[in-house]
């Protein structure tokens, strides 16, 4: 998936979430910009996840942000690379450990989030292209760096993991999804 691509998806995506919609517009605008997918574009810029379940997609895998204290998918910077969908395959590999994955190339979500001000960066806003991932459970998972914990968490139980709007969306929107 190139910025083209990207773009062509993007203009036809359809959601039947109300805040998911208004992301739209902004997304294609920022494809305008072409260091759009580098870290330093501010105010905001690309980056693709991984929303991993396992094959009977009752469980998600999410790493415990190390950074912002929080629970949510593996996803990172796409740092000049325009293949979004590889970006969220390679963040999910380095925050995970998994290696094998069953890879879904139609955008699954998308959402616009606040990073808080660090230190070094000034806040900014992470414009997320979410991918559908099956990983398997029996695969041995690693925390990395980035993260305090990595966990399977049955779907049943995620709210008491995150009250992200974004996160339980994905949630929600895996018994619509059939990509």
């Amino acid at each position: 998936m190139n910025r083209n691509l990207l773009i062509n998806s993007l203009s036809s995506y359809h959601t039947l979430f109300k805040e998911e919609n208004q992301f739209i517009l902004p997304f294609l605008e920022l494809l305008k910009h072409e260091d759009c997918f580098q870290r330093t574009h501010l105010p905001g810029h690309l980056t693709g996840s991984a929303w991993i379940v396992n094959n009977e997609r009752t469980k998600t895998l999410l790493v415990h942000h190390a950074k912002l204290n929080k629970w949510v998918q593996p996803g990172g910077h796409a740092d000049g690379d325009e293949n979004i969908l590889n970006v969220a395959l390679r963040e999910a590999e380095e925050e995970t450990g998994l290696k094998q994955f069953k890879a879904n190339n139609e955008i699954f979500d998308i959402d616009i989030h606040t990073i808080p001000l660090r230190k070094d960066f000034p806040e900014h806003l992470h414009f997320d292209i979410r991918f559908l991932i099956e990983g398997s459970e029996v695969e041995k998972t690693v925390v990395s760096e980035e993260s305090h914990a990595v966990q399977w968490i049955l779907l049943s139980d995620l709210e008491k993991f995150s009250f992200e709007r974004s996160v339980l969306r994905m949630k929600d929107k895996l018994n619509l999804f059939h990509g």
